[in-house]
């Protein structure tokens, strides 16, 4: 199995769940990873080049898809319109469509670049925490979808669903570090992802999806 992986850190604990759960090295010799941004993730994803991956929202219409994913309800810190001339994140499908149904300007930021601008003390407007404002909903970022090995697909979601994952001193140091930021400033964003989808998070998906349609067809 190929696996869509996308190197943000909310999807830190399932990255973490992955490497604890797969029972043995055989199977974790035929879990393959393929990194990238989003964007590219997506186009893999619809072109069978990986069989599974947390797709943005945007791109999971008519996917088979899990009761995961990347959702905040409220502000989520790291989706991001920042001040300047309209400007898009190439590494984005969803925050991209996003920033044009709430009708802001300026230049779009996802991911771990954006975590940091926003702990640096700057300018910006959360998208997540919009959202909420104008619809009273959570956003849904992303969902965990499959066009391949769906049972084991499914099976591992469940699994992830029923635990609460901790991350290694050892671990926390390393991923901070290695964004540039505090192991309590890692924590803390992580407090602020939800991964269970439930009625709120699938009427806010839904809701989304007829607002981007509408959006492509103007």
């Amino acid at each position: 199995m190929i696996f869509g992986s996308i190197n943000y850190l909310n999807l830190l604990p399932f990255q973490l769940f992955l490497k604890r759960t797969l029972p043995n090295d055989q199977t974790k010799q035929s879990f393959r990873y393929k990194k990238d941004v989003p964007s590219r993730i997506n186009l893999a994803f619809k072109k069978r080049s990986v069989h599974a991956a947390f797709i943005s929202s945007i791109a999971s219409r008519g996917c088979r898809c899990t009761d995961l994913g990347i959702i905040a309800d409220g502000p989520v810190y790291s989706v991001l319109v920042t001040p300047g001339t309209d400007e898009i994140d190439f590494e984005s499908a969803t925050s991209n469509a996003l920033a044009q149904i709430l009708g802001l300007h300026g230049k779009v930021m996802i991911g771990d670049k954006a975590l940091r601008y926003f702990l640096s003390g700057k300018k910006g407007i959360d998208l997540s925490k919009e959202w909420k404002k104008q619809t009273d909903l959570p956003f849904v970022f992303a969902r965990l979808c499959y066009n391949k090995y769906g049972q084991q697909i499914r099976s591992l979601a469940q699994l992830f669903a029923q635990q609460k994952i901790k991350i290694p001193q050892t671990i926390l140091k390393k991923e901070a570090y290695k964004r540039d930021i505090t192991p309590q400033q890692l924590l803390w964003y992580l407090e602020h992802i939800q991964y269970r989808m439930d009625h709120r998070s699938n009427a806010s998906l839904k809701l989304f999806l007829q607002k981007s349609k509408k959006l492509r067809a103007r």
